[in-house]
């Protein structure tokens, strides 16, 4: 099949926000600041807020339910897009995920995005009852039986979703998103006219580890939109870090930031990074600190966003408190945005 054209939006991409609830606070707090950012970048303008999911660990995520959470969300918001990024689909039960995505999705108004993927930690697997080599199986095998409820068809006991798709709004079968590392993976995304969820950092290829994650990432959209259906329309999600800050708040900012960096940065970006610098590690973890001149700066050479519909900002891994990443969704809305040509809504809901 022939390529799409490199640019298919007719605006800029849509300014999201995605957050893993990381503070260091218990479990009630995390929640409590979640809710504070997601109305936040509601009340900025934002178009989309995304929450992750992870299991047993408060190290590595801090929502084990991301449907639960989002129908709480829903309550407190009215026009953002609402998205899992993302469900591990392999751990679940796919006619479950079905059935809470639907409730959620009247509760909301038809807010809700699904974002699934099959990675997670190998060690949690097995309390699902998988296993982390099945992963890729059983992703197929749920998958397929969301898109059979979803669809409005029946599963082969005879069973239909309910609540049932209506025809007043778009199916959850043409808001799934897929996230991959990979060249087959977005190609696989695309065939089902999926959207492309693509990560704020990866490893890069061993012969070239220097390489800019853009230079990594678009033959990853080439693929994707190499395999789009005829007629549908592309759906690229570009997650970044960024935290934006005043001026006066940076030094602090990156004295915290360094050793929590140091911790992730060999796991994030596959080589041994104990010899770089603060700056250096900030390249290569593809982490933007700095004031809203500064991430602009370091964001205008990323070509990723030329070629993304969606583009959702997190502040990890910087341990940002909810103070710190309320003002930064605020610079990213009113000054970042509008600077890189980023789309945010003028509708007022507060």
């Amino acid at each position: 099949m022939t390529p799409q054209p490199t640019d298919t939006r007719t605006t800029g991409p849509k300014l999201g926000f995605f957050t893993r609830l990381l503070e260091d606070a218990p479990a009630a707090d995390r929640y409590r600041f979640a809710l504070e950012q997601i109305e936040a970048a509601e009340d900025f303008g934002f178009h989309s807020a995304w929450v992750a999911q992870h299991h047993f660990s408060a190290a590595e995520g801090g929502l084990p339910s991301p449907l639960v959470f989002l129908s709480h969300a829903a309550a407190r918001t009215t026009r953002i897009s609402l998205g899992t990024a993302i469900i591990t689909l392999p751990m679940e039960n796919a006619v479950r995920v079905a059935e809470d995505a639907a409730v959620l999705d009247e509760l909301s108004g038809g807010r809700l995005e699904i974002g699934l993927g099959s990675g997670g930690n190998p060690k949690s697997f097995p309390a699902f009852g998988t296993s982390f080599d099945e992963r890729r199986e059983v992703f197929a095998d749920n998958l397929a039986t969301l898109r059979t409820l979803f669809s409005g068809d029946r599963l082969p006991t005879d069973h239909g979703l309910y609540p049932a798709p209506d025809g007043q709004r778009p199916s959850l079968e043409r808001r799934l998103w897929q996230a991959t590392f990979s060249a087959g993976g977005a190609g696989a995304a695309g065939a089902a006219g999926d959207g492309l969820m693509l990560s704020r950092t990866q490893p890069r290829p061993k012969d070239n580890p220097s390489a800019p994650l853009d230079e990594v990432q678009l033959p990853v959209i080439d693929t994707y939109l190499s395999q789009l259906p005829e007629g549908a329309e592309p759906r690229i999600l570009a997650s970044r870090t960024a935290v934006v800050a005043d001026t006066e708040d940076l030094p602090r900012l990156r004295e915290i930031t360094e050793p929590a960096l140091r911790a992730e940065a060999d796991r994030l970006v596959g080589y041994d990074t104990s010899g770089l610098s603060l700056d250096e590690l900030l390249i290569a973890t593809d982490t933007y600190l700095g004031t809203p001149e500064q991430v602009v700066e370091g964001l205008r050479h990323d070509r990723v966003l030329d070629r993304a519909t969606d583009v959702s900002f997190q502040v990890h891994s910087v341990p940002a408190t909810n103070e710190t990443t309320l003002r930064s969704i605020e610079l990213l809305a009113t000054e970042v945005a509008p600077a890189l040509g980023l789309s945010v809504t003028k509708e007022k809901v507060r």
